[in-house]
Order: structure tokens, then C-alpha cells, then sequence
């Protein structure tokens, strides 16, 4: 009798061993992760607090943090960075990332819905055909989301990066 009682207290302690860790480890994975926030986004885009960066070019604004930005730039480096290394465009140099031509573009490219709009349906510079160079960003490519923190990246890096989107590059 002596050694069932010490056989259910020592399964009992176990038990309650186990249904602790199990609500700990549960603890921890519910709490939300924090996003990974890269040195080049705080350096070099001065990003420390969100930000706000053009919408619509009507004066509406949409926030994004260093983290939204830290994605954008690996968006950009897994999708992007073939073609347009430092924000100058290798397939038409003439045509660069930099706030001039994104603002010159037809429609403009310098706010966040116009370069979400070009990601989805890619235009010609001067708007009048689809370019064949950049590829067509679907929905189920890349989620509304994910396509405005690229191009949150690419504003933010046009604004303040320095020799992005050079004026002099030539390949």
C-alpha cells in the first residue's frame, strides 16, 4: 500500500510537471513575435519610430514601423534586386527608383497605392504598354499587405538612402 501511494504521488507530480510546461510553452507562443528589424532600415533609412509615407498623392498617409520596412526590404531583395540593383533599373538605366522618376512616371509611382497599382499591372515608363520586364505581382503571389511594405521600402530608400537610385549609373 505504502509504495501505490508513493507510485500516485510521484505520477501526480509528473502530471502537474508536465501541464506546467505545456501552459508555459503555450504562454510563450502566444505572445506576439517581434519582427526582426534591419540595421540598413535604421542606419540608412532612419527608421527608428513608424513613419508615414505617401498613400494616394492626395495627402492621405499610411504608418509603417521599422519591422514593415525590414520586410519590404526582403521583398525587394528576393523579388526586386535582379533588375534594380541600389534603385537604378539594370534592364533601362535611364528609368531609376529615385523620387524624380517614380514621380515622373506616367501615372506617377511616388506613393504607396501607385507603386502597389505598377507591382500588380507593370506599365511602360510613360504608361502606355506593359512592360516586360517586371514580373506581374498577383494576389496570391504576394498579399495587398506585403506589396505595400515593398513599396514602403522603395519610397523610404528614394527619400533617404544614400547613392540610391543614382543619376549617374551606367552598367
Amino acid at each position: 500500500m505504502f509504495d501505490a501511494m508513493r507510485y500516485k504521488g510521484f505520477f501526480l507530480r509528473c502530471l502537474l510537471a508536465v501541464l506546467g510546461a505545456c501552459l508555459w510553452l503555450f504562454s510563450i507562443s502566444s505572445q506576439p513575435a517581434q519582427a526582426a528589424v534591419d540595421s540598413y532600415v535604421v542606419q540608412y533609412l532612419q527608421v527608428t519610430e513608424p513613419i508615414n509615407l505617401d498613400l494616394d498623392g492626395k495627402g492621405q498617409t499610411q504608418q509603417f514601423s521599422a519591422a514593415d520596412l525590414s520586410e519590404g526590404k526582403v521583398l525587394f531583395k528576393q523579388h526586386c534586386l535582379t533588375c534594380h540593383v541600389g534603385g537604378n533599373t539594370l534592364p533601362n538605366p535611364k528609368v531609376s527608383l529615385s523620387l524624380t522618376a517614380l514621380a515622373a512616371a506616367t501615372p506617377p509611382r511616388n506613393n504607396i497605392n501607385n507603386l502597389v497599382a505598377y507591382s500588380r499591372q507593370p506599365m511602360t515608363y510613360d504608361g502606355s504598354e506593359e512592360n516586360l520586364w517586371c514580373r506581374q505581382v498577383s494576389e496570391t503571389w504576394m498579399p495587398q499587405q506585403q506589396v505595400e511594405k515593398l513599396a514602403a521600402f522603395v519610397l523610404r530608400a528614394a527619400q533617404k538612402a544614400p547613392g540610391w537610385a543614382t543619376e549617374t549609373f551606367e552598367p
